[in-house]
């Protein structure tokens, strides 16, 4: 079992570097990163799934914390909306961690392909979606569609993780009218905190790899700042292209995955 960097090879550690880096510019701007960086940290000798789950996590929250705070510098999103909404992501991400302990995540592995071709199908064939703010709920209704949001998309953070701030995005654009710009700086901080509820249940367990993760962390710190930075600076189209790239990788990946579980 691997504890930090012994026995890893400088090219995997030159990879590990890399792929932190991108995951953190594809986290910035639409969500996904963990695509990225998650098979890289499978390359560890030794590493075994729950470390790489949880080491995961702790480099995602650095890249984050640094887009969350670049986007709010420059877009100012809503926080009265952003900040309730992830305090209860942050309690389903923890929910969803504990049952990822007890239950597979292949379970639930088709239910999400399905959800995530309706979500392609949807951006393909409305292209008008997302480019303005144009909220569909005001008043209470608001806020409780908001934390309904932040809820089942915490928890399945927690359960499974990949796509996280994609979800994010398309919920706040397609559920509550939000541009995609103010919907991924929203997403970012909803994000930070489901990054802190899953870490928050791995941390007693002794999963971390400390070393590997402050490595991903500093790379996604920079990766995210330069995301945050171009998706401010390329609006709302820029990042609906972005977001349907990393859907369509989503859905192969997680596809892959329900059928080498269904027939392998």
């Amino acid at each position: 079992m691997v504890s930090g960097f012994e026995s890893i090879q400088l090219a995997t550690i030159i990879l590990l570097v890399v792929a932190g880096f991108a995951a953190g510019w594809v986290d910035a701007v639409v969500g996904g990163g963990g695509l990225l960086q998650l098979p890289a940290l499978l390359l560890v000798p030794g590493i075994t799934p729950v470390q790489a789950l949880a080491t995961n996590k702790m480099g995602s929250i650095f890249g984050t914390t640094t887009s969350s705070v670049t986007f709010y510098r420059r877009v100012r999103p809503d926080l009265w909306t952003a900040i309730p909404m992830a305090v209860i992501a942050l309690a389903g991400s923890f929910g969803g961690a504990v049952l990822a302990a007890t239950l597979p995540a292949s379970v639930f592995k088709p239910i999400i392909v399905a959800a995530l071709i309706a979500v392609a199908l949807f951006t393909a064939f409305k292209p008008d979606v997302g480019n303005l703010t144009v909220l569909r709920h005001d008043g209470r209704t608001h806020y409780v569609v908001a934390c309904l949001i932040g809820a089942v998309i915490g928890f399945y953070d927690g359960l499974i993780g990949p796509g996280t701030g994609s979800f994010l995005v398309i919920a706040l654009v397609s559920a509550m009218g939000y541009a995609f710009l103010e919907a991924s700086a929203k997403a970012k901080i909803v994000n930070m905190a489901t990054n802190a509820g899953a870490l928050i249940f791995f941390l007693p367990h002794g999963s971390l790899l400390w070393g590997i993760g402050l490595l991903l962390g500093v790379a996604n710190m920079a990766g995210g700042y330069l995301g945050a930075r171009t998706a401010v600076k390329q609006g709302s189209r820029f990042i609906r292209i972005v977001f349907l790239s990393v859907v369509g990788a989503l859905i192969i990946k997680l596809g892959y995955d329900v059928w080498h579980d269904t027939f392998a």
